[in-house]
């Protein structure tokens, strides 16, 4: 099984991760009063790890 770890104090909450995800593992939600990216659908990674190398900030881990 996968885990994805998305690092809160690296993310910025652009969304990148959201638009490049061809399965829909994120969403963007309020975590502590910012918009941070959150791994909603971590069983339907594929693990292309396109989140991974084009988050600008290298705030997600893909884990296999």
């Amino acid at each position: 099984m996968v885990e994805i770890k998305v690092d809160p104090e690296k993310c910025n909450g652009c969304g990148t991760c959201v638009e490049v995800c061809p399965v829909s593992v994120y969403e963007l939600q309020d975590v502590e009063g910012s918009k941070k990216s959150v791994p909603v659908n971590k069983d339907a990674c594929i693990v292309c790890r396109s989140c991974e190398v084009q988050c600008p900030n290298q705030a997600i881990t893909v884990i296999e």
